[in-house]
């Protein structure tokens, strides 16, 4: 994209990848999960870099191929035995530490806003909390796994952070510019529809939610 700091692609790649390697490390199978992430980010960063997701006017909207792919794989992880296995054999501490890759998102995301490509109302300045559970990642792990503090308050936590993802999700779908934009008509939500910010969408806000479902499901079943 144009106009952007030229360092801003490569800080956003680097978050990407903290990402994955935060939530492999979280995984028992470390090295087919990694693969897996890596090959799933490399397809849809090409695949963004063809400009497929510039054709706005596409029927049925191609903003489904953002996300959509990610949610079956993820209803799919929740649905079956071997998904419920693996997730039920995930490290919670490790799963908690994970959501310190929010505070870099939600900077990145000023930035984007102040370069005019997504609207302002996607950052901690508009209508995005997010980056409260970036915020309190690192203090919810020592609370929780090195003072022993009730793990009631983790199931909370993470309940929030899952409300303040879907409240971001939804705005920035609604934000983009297509026949069902609602808000930001002034300063669409462009920047996910150009590699590598699609990769936000597309890798790390599903790695996000599972992180944060996978821990609500091992909390209540405790």
């Amino acid at each position: 994209m144009q106009n952007l700091p030229d360092y801003l692609a490569p800080l956003f790649l680097v978050t990407t990848v903290l990402s994955v390697i935060l939530f492999v490390q979280a995984t028992p199978s470390k090295l087919i999960t990694m693969v897996f992430l890596f090959m799933w980010s490399a397809v849809w960063y090409f695949v963004a870099d063809t400009g497929f997701f510039l054709d706005t006017h596409a029927m049925p909207p191609r903003v489904i191929f953002m996300m959509g792919p990610a949610v079956v794989l993820l209803i799919g992880l929740f649905l079956t035995q071997s998904g419920k296995r693996y997730i039920d054999a995930l490290d919670l501490r490790k799963l908690t530490m994970l959501h310190v890759v929010r505070l870099p998102v939600e900077l990145i995301l000023m930035i984007l806003a102040i370069h005019k490509t997504i609207p302002e109302l996607l950052t901690f300045e508009g209508r995005n909390f997010d980056i409260i559970m970036g915020l309190t990642a690192l203090p919810m792990v020592w609370l929780i796994f090195t003072k022993g503090a009730n793990r009631k308050y983790l199931l909370w936590w993470n309940i929030l952070g899952v409300i303040l993802l879907f409240n971001v999700v939804i705005h920035g779908v609604l934000s983009l510019p297509m026949p069902f934009q609602q808000f930001a008509l002034e300063q669409p939500n462009t920047a996910m529809l150009y590699a590598p910010y699609n990769l936000l969408p597309g890798v790390v806000v599903p790695i996000v939610m599972l992180s944060q479902l996978a821990a609500i499901r091992q909390l209540i079943k405790k």
